[in-house]
């Protein structure tokens, strides 16, 4: 009782602080998500994400140099397909001489010890701009995750280390793993987005990669039909567990900033590692605050970050992973 106990005695000064302090946050916990595109000598910037760019694969490999020389680990990587290949199948996905498989190779030859997580869903192959095969309206499951379990078998033989299937399919996780099995890649992970929401936050993530559903009839508008409802919490638990069972490694809570009571929800629940992804709406919204002078930029990203880490998340999906890194070198 007060005034034997007073808690403002540890927090006096920054020393006693940082002794007590719970929460640590490193440049091992993020993973960089980049966007590869065709070309030589390419960037160009994402207008909606200051500072990110899509680049080709030679710019792609200085970057992946630069941050492994900051400390961080691993990459999430994306490809921004022409729109020439782009079909309702998503065959382009497993062409084995595609720009996902040659990234892979790429960023393997360059930086070995690099932890290589491409995307694994059919929204950037898409004509519909679908992350599953369209008909009749209607986004098609099954059909779906055998081209999943194709587009997965490819990047694994391009020399990936961990999956991320971003789609949110029904069963896509266990056949990803019996697929991964049958074809001798037992030692390749699966981190699973197993909450998923149907989030207003990707946006810029669509501009970045032209990924946006298509306006045109009998193209479902959303993909609200796969993704979580966002008004939901237990649900997430049923996602997770499932995923778990099937043979995730790691499981995703995505978005992040808004969704901090699901990852404490699934870290509480279950024994795996739990990552978080600060998706482009957050990162944007930052930006744009600071760029207007209504935020501090670093103290609010890295107290952001922090938050991740305070809630139970593993690991960290983020476009700030670059400078976070370099304040806290």
């Amino acid at each position: 009782m007060f005034p034997y106990d007073r808690h403002r005695r540890l927090r006096k000064n920054e020393s006693i602080r940082s002794l007590i302090r719970e929460s640590h946050l490193t440049p091992h916990d993020f993973v960089l998500p980049i966007f590869v595109a065709e070309g030589k000598n390419f960037k160009e910037e994402i207008s909606s994400m200051p500072g990110i760019y899509r680049q080709s694969l030679d710019n792609t490999i200085k970057e992946v140099k630069e941050i492994w020389n900051l400390g961080i680990k691993a990459v999430n990587v994306y490809v921004k397909v022409d729109s020439s290949l782009k079909d309702n199948t998503g065959k382009e996905a497993w062409n084995p001489n595609g720009l996902m498989q040659q990234t892979i190779r790429a960023i393997k030859d360059a930086v070995p010890e690099m932890i290589v997580m491409p995307d694994v869903a059919l929204d950037p192959y898409s004509i519909y701009g679908h992350d599953g095969i369209v008909e009749n309206g209607e986004i098609l499951n099954d059909p779906t995750v055998e081209a999943l379990v194709k587009m997965g078998i490819s990047q694994a033989e391009a020399g990936a280390d961990i999956l991320a299937p971003s789609d949110m399919m029904d069963g896509r996780i266990g056949a990803l793993r019996e697929g991964l099995e049958e074809n001798g890649f037992h030692n390749v992970g699966i981190i699973s987005y197993a909450a998923k929401y149907a989030s207003s936050f990707y946006g810029p993530f669509r501009d970045a990669l032209n990924s946006a559903p298509v306006d045109s009839v009998n193209i479902p508008k959303d993909k609200k039909t796969y993704q979580m409802d966002y008004h939901n919490a237990q649900e997430a638990l049923r996602e997770v567990e499932a995923d778990i069972m099937e043979g995730a490694d790691i499981v995703m809570v995505k978005p992040g900033m808004a969704y901090l009571d699901i990852v404490k929800l699934v870290k509480d629940n279950y024994n795996i590692p739990v990552s978080v992804f600060q998706v482009s709406g957050e990162y944007a919204m930052i930006k744009a605050a600071s760029a207007n002078g209504w935020l501090d930029h670093d103290k609010v990203m890295l107290e952001s970050l922090t938050a991740f880490k305070r809630a139970g998340a593993d690991m960290i999906f983020t476009y700030f992973s670059k400078e976070a890194a370099k304040l806290l070198g």
